[in-house]
């Protein structure tokens, strides 16, 4: 079955490709390092030397390489080892790991230990230790037990990532630090309980302007002094609890900056710093943290809180853009599955081809490397059952063999990927503050803000064949359309930004919720979308959450009746030049409120527009909306009538072009290129391809 795809004469973009005329995307900085001695396509995996004897090294590595693994991850839990009493220093496990991986062209990224202190630490300094929001401390045994305000922790923590940093920081097979691992377990001790009450006297500067701000005479909540204020993460005043994530982002910044002002005096300066942050995950704002960070790196893994137990790669595209967002450049996976998890109720394991089709898919989308967790299977310790890529004996376990095929494919094809990065028109807008502001009261259970930004995203990915998931205070301008599912928290300051898009010619597309708070997490007076109301010339009048689907007059000219869940808002056109482009039918879901009233309003405003769609339309309504969208914002795909379930992707750059087209599907899919192209993964010049279940084609056209 084909998407109906957007008009677009394959002459006109067989020409566009040979001209290389399709908008690309500004190039400088494209690839996440510049590390001359590393392949421009990484493969890799996490990697422990420390828990075995160093004969095992050798023996891991010649598996690694004959795998045409170039890149390791190592020593991000083994403080212990490195400095196994206070003061005192063994390297000479890491020196000889280093040094063999070099043998075997196997690049290193060394990992500060501090997600995993050692007992002399916790034993001899248990103010360190977290305490959770019920007041118990963390005891030893586990991981990220430790305070991140501790003062005494992060003075350890700078001392040892300085250690590593002026033995390893000059090292020639030394790529990059990831810092600690998987930043997320909050404290809530005394110490931190200061630094937050410090941290708001700082931002407002009297306890009037905070309670004035925050509406605290609601519930009779007003403050004398910053000391009463509480240190709760749920269950609060919203405008607190917006609060309580920004110092918290603040801290995770500066935990970094801690480690960061320890390594990079003492570090090659084409030595990048990272952390591994996780997707959709909300406990702080990655925008902050990685304003810090050289590139950005996530850990890509199946499922979570918005996946579910199957791979799901609308969800998956959208978490690595999301990524590639932080730092709008190409980024790192630091972690994924090899096949299997062990966290999951039941950990089945991924269907043979797609381990290939999500490495493909990671690159497809800017990643310029892709690391598998882990390695080797620990004999011992809470993570046994993961899935690896070689057993506890050493020897491979099926999934290696596709590993070492994905491998092999990027060495073909990674001179062809250098200094590319993804190509994109569309962006749909993220903010956290806005997920943040609908999560503390849903006000409908199924309103998750994840859930609806994949929901739009995921056909504006099918039919524009490119997307960046970006800040509202990114750069819009070179965007021919821009979608905002949900922005609900819209300060003045970028409502303004909004506005003059709209002005300069760009599209631009709001979702329920948006334009409801202020950046004190306060109802804006004016209704929904609040500062927006004037460009829209309309508003909301009235929200309801909803038990039942609405139903809608068609959506689109000549097409089928709309649909939504979850949502709707009644909207008011204010202008005549304000269109209603569809309204609510009468229908269970509806109340009797909704019934022929406005559901979506636009307005042209000079060579712009805004639209505002005031309820969550299901898959085939988004269909609709968004080929009309595309299409006025002359947005045209790549490969036009691309099969169902075959994902396009283009890389350009330094004169390059790359397209990787990945059948997601279970049956072989047939795809027609718009002009010939090189194979760069079997050779050859070819006007189309056949794709096989999880199949991948890597197309180059200079």
């Amino acid at each position: 079955m084909l998407r109906s795809a957007l008009p677009c004469p394959i002459h006109v973009l067989a020409s566009a490709l040979m001209c290389g005329t399709l908008l690309l995307p500004g190039m400088a900085g494209a690839q996440a390092t510049q590390y001359k001695d590393a392949p421009p396509q990484l493969l890799g995996a996490a990697w422990y030397p420390e828990q075995w004897d160093e004969a095992t090294d050798d023996h891991d590595l010649e598996t690694m390489e004959a795998a045409h693994i170039r890149l390791a991850r190592v020593a991000e839990f083994a403080w212990s080892s490195m400095e196994p009493a206070e003061g005192r220093y063994d390297w000479g496990w890491l020196d000889h790991a280093i040094a063999e991986a070099a043998k075997h062209h196997v690049s290193i990224v060394l990992g500060t230990p501090t997600a995993a202190p050692p007992a002399w630490l916790t034993t001899k300094y248990p103010e360190t230790l977290r305490i959770d929001e019920n007041g118990e401390r963390d005891e030893h045994g586990n991981r990220a037990q430790f305070s991140f305000t501790s003062k005494k922790y992060r003075e350890l923590a700078h001392g040892i990532a300085e250690e590593m940093a002026k033995r390893y920081g000059h090292n020639p097979n030394v790529v990059g630090w990831q810092l600690d691992n998987e930043y997320g377990n909050e404290s809530f001790d005394p110490e931190t309980r200061a630094d937050w009450h410090a941290w708001l006297k700082k931002k407002y500067g009297t306890i009037d302007r905070l309670n004035t701000l925050w509406t605290t005479k609601y519930w009779s909540q007003t403050y004398d002094n910053f000391d009463e204020i509480p240190m709760r993460p749920k269950d609060e005043n919203p405008a607190l609890l917006l609060d309580w994530k920004h110092f918290v982002s603040e801290v995770w910044k500066s935990y970094s900056e801690n480690q960061i002002s320890a390594i990079r005096p003492n570090a090659d300066p084409r030595q990048f710093i990272t952390t591994n942050t996780m997707g959709w995950f909300n406990g702080f704002d990655s925008y902050v943290l990685h304003s810090v960070l050289d590139i950005a790196a996530w850990d890509a893994y199946v499922g979570g809180d918005n996946g579910g137990d199957n791979y799901d790669w609308a969800n998956m595209g959208a978490a690595h853009d999301l990524t590639r967002g932080y730092k709008q450049k190409n980024f790192w996976v630091m972690e994924t599955e090899p096949a299997f998890v062990n966290w999951r109720r039941t950990n089945t394991p991924l269907i043979k081809g797609q381990v290939r089709d999500m490495a493909w898919q990671a690159v497809g989308h800017g990643a310029d490397a892709v690391e598998y967790w882990q390695w080797r299977s620990a004999l011992n310790g809470q993570e046994q059952y993961h899935g690896t890529l070689v057993g506890p004996d050493g020897k491979p376990v099926p999934v290696y063999a596709e590993v070492q095929q994905i491998g092999a494919e990027f060495e073909k094809a990674g001179k062809a990927l250098s200094g590319t990065t993804p190509v994109a028109n569309v962006a749909v807008l993220h903010d956290f503050n806005s997920r943040w502001a609908i999560d503390f009261q849903r006000h409908a259970a199924k309103f998750d803000p994840v859930t609806e930004l994949v929901a739009f995203y995921r056909p504006l990915l099918e039919d524009a064949q490119g997307v960046d998931v970006i800040a509202p205070t990114a750069e819009l301008s070179r965007y021919k359309l821009v979608v905002a599912p949900a922005i609900n928290v819209l300060p003045q300051a970028t409502a303004e930004r909004l506005i003059a898009y709209v002005k300069q010619g760009g599209r631009l597309v709001l979702g329920p919720r948006s334009g409801m708070k202020d950046e004190y997490d306060a109802l804006w007076p004016a209704r929904q979308p609040g500062p927006l109301e004037e460009l829209l010339g309309g508003r909301v009048s009235e929200f309801y959450a909803l038990e039942q689907p609405v139903t809608t007059t068609p959506v689109v000219e000549g097409g089928a009746e709309g649909k939504g869940e979850v949502w709707a808002e009644l909207l008011e056109p204010l202008s005549y030049a304000t269109a209603v482009t569809a309204k609510y039918k009468e229908s269970p879901g509806s109340a009797g409120w909704l019934d022929g009233q406005p559901a979506i309003l636009t307005r042209q405003v000079g060579k712009g527009r805004i639209t505002y769609v005031g309820f969550w339309p299901d898959a085939a309504t988004l269909s609709a909306l968004t080929a009309g969208w595309l299409k006025d914002a002359d947005v045209a795909p790549l490969l036009p009538n691309a099969p169902e379930g075959v994902e396009v992707l283009e890389r350009a750059g330094e004169g390059r072009r790359v397209v990787v087209v990945i059948n997601h599907a279970t049956e072989t899919k047939h795809v027609a290129l718009p002009a010939g192209m090189t194979d760069l993964l079997k050779g050859g010049s070819v006007s189309s391809v056949d794709l096989e279940k999880y199949g991948v084609a890597v197309l180059g056209r200079d």
